[in-house]
């Protein structure tokens, strides 16, 4: 086989397992950008690999992305801690396709990415790859370079500190389009009681403007608050800008845009039964300069 040949063989392995890696990545970091970073460099180390004595490019690559994606995790997680305001993990436009399998949907949900950034580092990656991708603990421990007792002992932890936090976790269905649409209706016309009517009492509102634009710093809880909160803004001007629907993170989300077209918002939208949950508003112009790129994502 020639160089070239050899080459471009290595070009397609790697393309092929590109949604895999940028999923793997993006569950690590939170940040579809830093993901690409991750993938992009690891796509440069297989290219200086000796593939030939690579028996499995799956798991080989996997262990590149991760222990990437660990390094670069805790070099950013004091950026996060001084984070002007709410910090939310950059929304990423999926196909309504991922919602069939409900749990890759659910792992790249807000509410489950949140709960991820709770964990160390080590723990996150553990608990990713042995609940998400299937990964023996054998397996992880060579990926995470610690021995297979160590790392059933971080499962075990990581796995019970989740449960305790995660929510119940609905993909977005079409059922939901009418309540969305009463929401956004009830939000541009001020009427409070319907807000309240498709809120749920404990829902909570979590807007990341990372202090570039205007942004509530701290969450909204209770629907009486959200609801007196959206239509001071909707007051403020938003009702002003054209809504679009679509489907971010596996879960419905409204987008807003300005007069000029500019992507304003990507609210992500939680829902349980014909209630809505959680509202996640991500206004940080950082975090939506792919927002539009749809995601391929695979496990």
């Amino acid at each position: 086989m020639g160089t070239d040949t050899h080459d471009a063989a290595g070009v397609d392995e790697f393309d092929g397992l590109r949604p895999l890696l940028f999923t793997v990545a993006y569950q690590l970091l939170g940040s579809a950008a830093d993901a690409e970073d991750v993938v992009q460099d690891s796509y440069l180390r297989w290219r200086e690999t000796d593939r030939a004595r690579v028996e499995n490019p799956r798991a080989y690559l996997t262990t590149v992305v991760t222990r990437q994606a660990l390094n670069h995790l805790r070099t950013v997680r004091r950026r996060r801690e001084e984070y002007v305001g709410s910090w939310l993990p950059e929304p990423i436009r999926t196909d309504a396709d991922a919602e069939h399998d409900v749990l890759l949907a659910e792992s790249v949900s807000m509410a489950m990415l949140l709960v991820l950034e709770t964990l160390g580092p080590t723990e996150r990656a553990v608990f990713v790859l042995s609940e998400v991708f299937g990964h023996s603990f054998v397996e992880i421990a060579g990926m995470v370079g610690k021995s297979d007792a160590t790392v059933r002992q971080i499962a075990h932890r990581a796995r019970a500190h989740v449960r305790e936090r995660r929510k119940r976790f609905e993909p977005g269905a079409e059922t939901s389009r009418a309540v969305i649409e009463r929401f956004l209706l009830a939000t541009q016309t001020g009427d409070t009681q319907t807000l309240m009517d498709v809120l749920a009492p404990d829902v909570v509102q979590i807007s990341d403007g990372g202090g570039k634009v205007t942004a509530a710093r701290k969450p909204v809880v209770g629907a009486d608050r959200v609801a007196i909160y959206l239509v001071r803004l909707a007051r403020n001007g938003i009702a002003d800008m054209t809504v679009e629907f679509g489907t971010y993170n596996a879960l419905p989300a409204v987008l807003l845009r300005t007069a000029d077209g500019r992507l304003d918002t990507v609210q992500l939208i939680e829902m349980t039964g014909d209630r809505i949950t959680g509202l996640y508003a991500i206004r940080n112009p950082d975090k939506l300069r792919t927002a539009e790129l749809a995601r391929v994502l695979a496990r």
